[in-house]
């Protein structure tokens, strides 16, 4: 059992995975959550400097939402945030579509290159132990 002080009141709680809060928090930062998400619906051009002022959020916070794609901007938006990769700005994520098909384009070619072991003949007759070839 994992026991850790919340990280915004303090108090003890049973810690299981995410972030450091207790359920209290926890709650308050889903409430907050769907207050921004109905202010963006709501104002379509809103930045997250007027979001972040508006709903008494800090702006990490709005940024981390965003990363995780809980969040995301209209595509008219002038607000963005950058590819963790190359820097372009994105609307909602970690990296921009270029970025992601690089990456899937090198782990497809990673899992293509990798050889399947293949299994030495056993040049006698008799049935015996086998071994893998590396």
């Amino acid at each position: 059992m994992d026991v850790r002080n919340c990280k915004d009141c303090g108090k003890l709680f049973n810690y299981l995975n995410g972030p450091a809060l207790c359920p209290t928090c926890m709650k308050k930062l889903d409430d907050k959550f769907t207050v921004v998400k109905e202010y963006i619906y709501n104002h379509p051009g809103a930045g997250i400097q007027e979001v972040s002022e508006e709903n008494e959020v800090s702006i990490p916070q709005i940024k981390q939402w965003i990363r995780e794609e809980r969040l995301a901007f209209a595509e008219d938006s002038m607000v963005g945030i950058e590819c963790e990769n190359c820097g372009t700005t994105i609307r909602t994520g970690r990296f921009c579509q270029s970025c992601k098909d690089k990456l899937a384009n090198n782990l497809g070619n990673v899992y293509r290159t990798a050889e399947s072991p293949q299994l030495k003949k056993d040049t006698k007759e008799s049935p015996k132990m086998r071994f893998l070839d590396n």
